[in-house]
């Protein structure tokens, strides 16, 4: 066959992919509050962070018991039903499922896992927990940074700052913003040098707390999560790190459905430490894997670790040509240092996902790319790590083969969106093929990100007008 044949047939198989993709249909989205264990109370069901009430069809539902998230479940409402009474009849059926007292049923409606009835403690006091600094990195979004400095400031933490680092902005929007609504209440930085690394980083320096949060300016804090998320280092004076549950604050377009239905940003309702010097058995590429820990939209250190460690490598990072990898490499120097890491799934954001194809393309190119280039990055500032990652470079690879494949529906899948098990959607091939070619060019982006700096230091040293020498 010609090379235009084949031109024209992956032309074909791509435009049948956007074709399926612009079928898929929105999707509620709700949270809905259990009673406790003794079933005193109510039920309440309410909209997620800017939805509309719920109504008929299909319902993403994160499930809460006593007000703390356990899990979640995709139902359908029918027309002219009790939405409350269709979902809460939905999860008492998949809690005594967990328990072994039934039958699934027909409804099709699943537990994204099998936690909804195990969680018994309370949740953390909020006087048990570190001073912290919370650290925005925004650039020109000045409509979504403020939902999200709404959440933050109705945070129940007892000793929290917020510090909005502004990087590279092309105006003054952010800056007019918060001398506006939000005076006293939250601190302005600006730099310049464009990349979420670099603009983290000056967060870093920025911050006076023993604990430093970090999240993004397109979501939604659930008022405990700052609670929650730093009350680890309380706990543990080994830990290094946290991370928390990401979960979608909507599912409006096919895009937002998509990516939610094949993981999204989710790892799961079950609370896990990593320990650098007990490697899970279950993680044979462990610490490499670092997707699995968690994600920049929900993280903290602890600030002395952080700071010990450098910060975030200035050439990863979305805005610069790596395209992305500044959260993972973070997880990865700090196990590296001794560390650990805490995953909890009680510290919860909601996300704005990207809504268009082409912000799904972006996505899956930029995540390819993010991989490798922070793999690049610890390799160059951990050379001591190259002989534990060159052995577990056989099983990296086929673990990348797997992450990178065109994944297809699940059967009769019904499983939540979020779930990591069953997909209600195929992922089309083209999203796989740009993630792989991501990959590829990590570490390219990575070293030219690097370079990029490097020159960028040399003409700062150098005066305007000189002939060579530095000052």
């Amino acid at each position: 066959m010609s090379g235009e044949g084949f031109v024209s047939r992956d032309a074909a198989r791509v435009q049948e992919e956007i074709r399926r993709f612009l079928d898929i249909g929105p999707v509620q989205v709700a949270e809905l509050d259990l009673p406790g264990r003794d079933a005193s109370g109510v039920a309440a069901l309410s909209p997620g962070p800017g939805s509309p009430p719920v109504t008929h069809g299909e319902v993403f539902v994160l499930v809460r018991r006593g007000g703390l998230p356990v899990g979640t479940l995709l139902g359908t409402v029918p027309e002219g039903a009790d939405p409350r009474a269709v979902l809460v009849g939905l999860a008492q059926q998949l809690i005594a499922e967990e328990r072994g007292e039934g039958d699934r049923g027909g409804d099709g409606a699943r537990a994204e896992t099998p936690s909804v009835p195990s969680v018994r403690s309370a949740p953390v006091p909020s006087a048990t927990v570190p001073s912290t600094t919370v650290v925005i990195a925004t650039r020109d979004r000045a409509d979504q940074l403020a939902r999200a400095l709404d959440s933050l400031l109705a945070q129940d933490h007892p000793d929290f700052e917020i510090v909005v680092v502004d990087n590279a902005p092309a105006t003054d929007a952010t800056r007019d913003l918060i001398e506006r609504k939000y005076a006293e209440r939250v601190r302005h930085v600006v730099e310049p040098v464009p990349g979420l690394a670099v603009a983290h980083n000056r967060g870093v320096e920025a911050a006076h707390g023993e604990v430093i949060a970090f999240t993004d300016d397109d979501v939604v804090a659930d008022p405990r999560w700052l609670t929650e998320l730093t009350a680890p280092f309380a706990a543990d004076p080994g830990l290094g790190c946290a991370t928390g549950l990401i979960l979608p604050a909507r599912l409006r377009t096919p895009a937002q459905v998509l990516l939610e239905s094949h993981g999204g940003f989710a790892k799961g309702f079950t609370a896990r430490t990593y320990d650098p010097y007990d490697p899970p058995a279950d993680e044979p590429l462990f610490p490499f894997t670092a997707g699995r820990f968690g994600s920049g939209a929900n993280m903290a250190f602890r600030t002395d670790v952080l700071r010990a460690i450098g910060g975030f490598d200035p050439a990863t990072g979305v805005g610069t040509p790596a395209r992305g990898g500044d959260d993972l490499y973070g997880f990865v120097r700090v196990l590296a240092q001794g560390h650990r890491l805490r995953y909890t799934p009680r510290a919860l954001v909601w996300h704005h996902h990207r809504e268009t194809w082409h912000d799904l393309e972006t996505q899956a190119y930029g995540y390819g790319a993010g991989l490798t280039a922070y793999l690049t990055a610890i390799l160059v500032n951990r050379p001591a790590l190259l002989p534990a990652f060159l052995a577990r470079l056989p099983r990296g690879l086929a673990h990348a083969r797997t992450l990178t494949a065109s994944r297809g529906a699940g059967a009769g899948a019904r499983s939540a969106p979020g779930g990591h098990d069953e997909r209600t959607h195929v992922w089309p091939r083209r999203l796989s093929r740009l993630q792989r070619r991501g990959m590829l060019y990590g570490p390219v982006g990575y070293l030219r990100a690097r370079a990029r700096r490097a020159l960028g230091a040399a003409r700062r040293r150098v005066p305007y007008g000189a002939s060579g020498g530095t000052e």
